[in-house]
């Protein structure tokens, strides 16, 4: 037997102000985000590329 109800949301009131300070602080929230994601691709790529190794001869290749 299941005792589950269902139900469906069919209006939601957020006044406006409310709204917008919602999104200022989730965009002010993704700039460290972004740093730290930033960082964490930047430390798996030197790893990527220390253990592949050889990128001496791509900046011999590219040097002028």
């Amino acid at each position: 037997m299941n005792d589950a109800q269902r139900f469906v949301i069919v209006d939601l009131r957020i006044p406006f102000s409310r709204l917008v300070l919602f999104f200022i602080k989730a965009a002010l929230a993704a700039i460290p985000a972004a740093i730290v994601v930033g960082f964490l691709l930047m430390l798996v790529t030197a790893l990527i590329a220390a253990a592949v190794g050889d990128g001496g001869s791509v900046m011999r290749h590219w040097s002028f």
